[in-house]
């Protein structure tokens, strides 16, 4: 807002400019809030949408309450998992979030064919050994190279991890998780190409106050074929005839005894009881109209009886078009 100045301020102002006294332009500025800028970095991906990274990332916070028990009871030591970050990043700036010498466990998602990464530090993979073989993590372990037995023991430890994650994993996208090979992580493993886009959830494991690192590594290429399921926006379909089909095939597979019947006749008790060799009973049928077919006490219609090499056999002559 502009002021309009008197006769004596502006001879005030004139006798400053004289004698060199000017007044601080910025002091009379308007203070303007700056523009807020926002940075973008072109080079992160986004493939992964908000639906994507909030089912995910709940899958794996409930794959780290289901493993903590499993792993507690097998290693007789009560261990930690939780989730601490997790972010989108390209195949090769996630492999540089892994911390060297990390062994990884390369993991095949069936039905679909396609692979992703787990990883875990050294430092936890020898803390794991030392309590399955009887030991305790109270220091940290040295660093050694493994033998044969204890590859043989990481893997047994790796498939304990793997069976929970795939549990999870088939609740969040109906599919299941493999253990393929297991080996020391390099930069050099592809799983996917290096600029593909993939998600990264790094857990903090914490045995005994040693805290290590284990991380999932994702690529987009490895969902990409349940990747509506996983946001849970599979397309509609029809569930009516999906529960059709549901009863058909449990019917299916129903056992029904089949029989052929001759003829049917009605006695009185003294009647059978009077019965002894040589007897006759009237079965008030003729020859030629041959048996009738029976699936349980339902008749299907008429059959000539007959042989078929050694075994007896009948040969459906008609049947019952009635609705059951």
């Amino acid at each position: 807002m502009s002021e309009i100045l008197n006769p004596d301020q502006i001879a005030a102002l004139v006798e400053a400019a004289k004698q060199g006294q000017l007044p601080d332009p910025s002091a009379t500025t308007s203070h303007r809030r700056a523009q807020r800028l926002r940075t973008v970095d072109f080079s992160r991906p986004t493939k992964f949408t908000s639906d994507h990274q909030r089912r995910i990332t709940r899958a794996i916070d409930t794959f780290c309450q289901t493993a903590v028990t499993r792993l507690s009871g097998e290693l007789r030591c009560p261990i930690e998992l939780e989730t601490i970050n997790t972010t989108q990043l390209t195949w090769t700036a996630a492999q540089s979030q892994l911390s060297h010498g990390s062994l990884s466990a390369t993991l095949l998602v069936q039905p679909i064919e396609t692979r992703i990464l787990f990883t875990a530090e050294e430092s936890f993979v020898l803390m794991c050994l030392e309590c399955l073989l009887g030991g305790s993590p109270d220091r940290p372990p040295r660093e050694r190279r493994l033998s044969e037995i204890d590859w043989s023991l990481t893997r047994r430890l790796f498939e304990s991890l793997v069976s929970q994650l795939s549990l999870v994993f088939h609740e969040l996208g109906g599919a299941y998780l493999e253990i393929e090979e297991i080996d020391v992580q390099n930069e050099s493993s592809q799983v996917a190409s290096v600029s593909e886009p993939t998600y990264v959830a790094m857990i903090e494991s914490r045995l005994n106050k040693q805290s290590a690192a284990l991380a999932l590594l994702i690529p987009w290429v490895a969902i990409e074929p349940i990747a509506q399921h996983i946001a849970g926006r599979e397309r509609p379909h029809d569930e009516t005839e999906d529960a059709l089909d549901e009863i058909e095939r449990a019917m299916a597979a129903v056992p029904v005894t089949l029989r052929a019947e001759v003829a049917c006749v009605e006695l009185a008790i003294t009647d059978i009881l009077a019965l002894e060799p040589g007897s006759l009973v009237n079965l008030r049928s003729r020859a030629d109209q041959g048996v009738s077919l029976f699936a349980e006490n339902v008749k299907l219609g008429r059959a000539h009886p007959g042989s078929n090499g050694a075994r007896r056999a009948i040969q459906i002559s008609g049947t019952d078009r009635r609705p059951l």
